[in-house]
């Protein structure tokens, strides 16, 4: 089977996104560990599927496929390239696109200045939704790594998330602790594990581990959960920059029950075929 496809990538966090809004495409998730493959494949942190609509009032659906071949519900830099794909693919004209996901409905907005503004939807703070094993809802909790107890704040921004304060990211054990941490027991479904730095109230530095594909350069669900981790702490104010390794989002949130926004940039890189 010869696949077109196209490359992208929001801030460095990059992805394969294939057309399936004409036809149904099922791939296999070796087909897909094949594509994201760096040295083998085309290489992505995640394999985007646009499909055409099949709810009322949604303009597309979107899926969303990890290195590792299984499917998750979220993946906000992906969204943002999801937006200028359909719209560089002449697919749709509009500014404003609904987008269903696994998790839900996505709100996308192309802004002016070439920046796409996502819905990310209400985070999810209960144990249950996250989730996560815990009696109760917690600000924070913690895990024991090693014989070390380690606290931690929990959300589902559409995929569960866990955020730990750091003081410097640049020394932060993002490649040790976050697979050990991202694979514990405490998370049923794993977790995409966020590293923290608190430049002041309205900045933040980020580093993300993020499940099934390890660290990339930038995690927008992830900047949104920490974010509103950070807000649930009253550490951080409603509209916040995060500085990721690939660049920067502006996350705002103003408070329970309601919607996350996230804004940054997405790019084309270059199309192609390829055999699988």
């Amino acid at each position: 089977m010869r696949l077109s496809f196209t490359k992208m990538h929001g801030l460095g966090n990059d992805f394969v996104v294939l057309d399936a809004t004409r036809e149904a495409l099922q791939l296999s998730p070796q087909q897909l560990r094949f594509i994201a493959d760096r040295h083998l494949g085309i290489g992505c942190d995640q394999i985007l599927l646009v499909e055409a609509a099949t709810r009322d009032g949604a303009d597309f659906g979107y899926r969303i496929f990890n290195a590792d071949g299984g499917e998750v519900g979220q993946c906000g830099n992906g969204a943002r390239c999801f937006a200028l794909f359909v719209r560089r693919r002449g697919l749709t004209d509009k500014t404003a696109l609904r987008v269903d996901t696994l998790s839900g409905r996505l709100c996308l907005r192309v802004l002016d200045n070439d920046q796409i503004q996502v819905e990310m939807g209400v985070p999810q703070f209960g144990p249950g939704d996250i989730p996560l094993q815990a009696a109760q809802q917690q600000a924070q909790y913690t895990v024991d790594i090693d014989g070390t107890s380690l606290a931690f704040s929990a959300v589902s921004m559409g995929n569960p998330h866990a955020v730990v304060q750091v003081d410097d990211i640049n020394t932060a054990p993002v490649k040790t602790l976050g697979p050990v941490m991202g694979t514990h027991a405490l998370f049923p479904e794993q977790a995409n594990i966020g590293f923290m730095q608190i430049v002041d109230r309205r900045r933040i530095k980020l580093r993300v581990f993020e499940r099934g594909s390890g660290e990339t350069l930038a995690c927008g669900s992830g900047a949104c959960a920490a974010v509103v981790c950070g807000q649930q702490l009253g550490v951080l104010d409603a509209s916040v920059s995060v500085e990721l390794s690939g660049g920067e989002l502006v996350v705002s949130w103003s408070g329970p029950g309601h919607t996350v926004t996230m804004t940054g940039p997405a790019t084309h890189v270059f199309e192609g075929t390829i055999e699988l």
